[in-house]
């Protein structure tokens, strides 16, 4: 659309009360919290000032169950999260004391059996479409498969649809992120991945109070949060996508990734009574 960056009112807009009604923050972590798989300095800071405003933030992303642990993990800031739900809501890791603790929504017999079509599915798509490569995660990926389209390796527009296509016709979900055209199978996403994690590790029903949480996304795999979820926001980064999204999120933040992010944090934390009194 020619008004793509009106599609979503700035994040200046939010009105206070709706800051001050949330319990925690929901986000991705590519091209949210970090640029070229690092964490960015401004998201660092954020999280380290959510967390000791004892704000709970809950990662919920496509990257492999291998790289959360290897990578996301390892933050400075890692304790900061409740969990790190992975691989699109199929896996789930948090930190009990100096150890990482990992839990599945399936048991291991079903997972050994679908990962026997999702290696038959990539097997399909690497025959298929030229060029198409499994990310360079997927040693780490132990519920579904993923291919590289804007990571460290390329794949036009057409190219990514047949993937998806591809990935369908062999039952699979799929989604693209704004690296990864990931696949499947189940009924877990992002948005129930983020309601099993905040029921098991606070107690929290995410879908009878979605307003006292926000979700900060990125791209096109954020869409189902945008759309079901009715306090979102979209990193400034978001356009680039802005002409395959079906579902925009509440606001756009000015700043790209890290930055954006902070505005997130920023405004939150302003609005928390404590914030307000010591201003007052």
């Amino acid at each position: 659309m020619d008004t793509a960056a009106n599609a979503a009112p700035p994040l200046a807009q939010c009105p206070p009360e709706r800051w001050a009604a949330l319990r925690g923050v929901l986000t991705d972590i590519d091209d949210t919290l970090t640029h070229d798989a690092r964490l960015e300095p401004a998201a660092a800071d954020a999280l380290a000032a959510l967390q000791a405003a004892r704000v709970p933030v809950l990662a919920v992303t496509g990257r492999s169950l291998g790289w959360c642990r290897e990578v996301a993990a390892a933050w400075p800031v890692a304790g900061a999260l409740v969990a790190l739900v992975a691989e699109n809501g199929a896996v789930a890791l948090w930190r009990e004391g100096r150890r990482w603790r990992t839990v599945y929504t399936e048991p291991q017999a079903r997972r050994r059996a679908h990962a026997r079509r999702l290696a038959a599915c990539a097997a399909a798509v690497c025959r298929q479409v030229p060029g198409a490569r499994l990310a360079r995660d997927s040693a780490g990926r132990e519920t579904d498969i993923a291919f590289d389209h804007a990571e460290h390796a390329q794949l036009g527009a057409a190219a990514i649809d047949r993937v998806v296509a591809l990935m369908h016709g062999h039952g699979l979900q799929a989604s693209v992120s704004s690296i990864h055209v990931n696949g499947w199978i189940g009924t877990q996403n992002k948005l129930s991945g983020a309601a099993w994690m905040l029921r098991h590790r606070l107690g929290a029903d995410l879908m009878a109070e979605p307003r006292r949480w926000v979700y900060v996304g990125d791209s096109t795999n954020d869409e189902l949060m945008f759309e079901r979820l009715p306090f979102t926001v979209g990193v400034a980064n978001l356009l680039r996508f802005a002409g395959r999204l079906r579902h925009w999120p509440s606001y756009l933040a000015a700043g790209e990734r890290g930055r954006g992010f902070a505005e997130v944090a920023l405004a939150l934390l302003a609005a928390r009574p404590q914030a307000r009194g010591a201003g007052a």
